[in-house]
């Protein structure tokens, strides 16, 4: 008798764990294809920004090109042509486009 309940006991457990592993999956799923390449992009962004000096092209997430003239805690001021400068939040600069913009084109052979 005891034998049965302890069969009995053990495949209710496993079939309550069996339930739960199609969320698990899921879960784990969404972490790796969702959350952990968001954290790595905003990570790269944060070390991009502390990166900048002056004088290096960025164009912002509103699409304005210009080059950095002063760099202060959390802003920047940028020259964006003719005189023109916009101070702007650290968070503005557009990762992708700074970085297409600050790299030096290949050399023709």
């Amino acid at each position: 008798m005891t034998t049965a309940a302890i069969l009995l006991q053990a495949t209710s457990a496993f079939s309550s764990i069996q339930g739960f592993l199609p969320m698990i999956l899921i879960i784990v799923v969404f972490y790796f294809f969702m959350i952990r390449p968001q954290m790595k992009k905003a990570k790269d962004h944060k070390k991009y920004i502390e990166e900048l000096k002056v004088n290096d092209k960025v164009v912002t997430n509103a699409g304005i090109h210009g080059r950095i003239v002063e760099i202060n805690d959390t802003t920047f001021l940028i020259d964006v042509g003719s005189g023109t400068k916009i101070r702007f939040d650290r968070s503005a600069i557009a990762l992708d486009a700074s970085k297409a913009l600050n790299t030096p084109a290949p050399q023709p052979k």
